[in-house]
């Protein structure tokens, strides 16, 4: 996958197109991650232990990888990514639009 978890990444499609959030929570397996304050659902919940009174609250739910772009700072924008091998052996993730190191 191209997003870690607490990366910051922009939406390039949906309902939430053009937002920002830090990734929560990535599923490689499903092709999907969890962005904070994005694809807000309201789910209703009934009474537990837990929650005594219940009610409604709103979650994140997760969204498709394809509609989220790696946010690069210094281009100020979302950008691709490319991967990249250092002299001392280690992988890093390289921006296309500026070419700086993201890891």
């Amino acid at each position: 996958m191209h997003v870690k978890k607490d990366d910051i990444v922009v939406v390039i499609s949906g309902v939430d197109q053009g937002k920002k959030g830090k990734v929560l929570e990535a599923m490689p397996k499903k092709n999907r991650v969890m962005v904070e304050g994005i694809n807000m659902i309201t789910k209703h919940v009934k009474p537990s232990r837990q929650m005594q009174q219940g009610g409604r609250i709103h979650q994140e739910a997760s969204i498709h990888i394809s509609n989220v772009m790696l946010w690069d700072p210094n281009a100020k924008s979302g950008t691709r990514t490319k991967y990249k091998r250092l002299e001392d052996g280690t992988k890093v993730r390289v921006s296309v639009k500026s070419g700086e190191v993201l890891d």
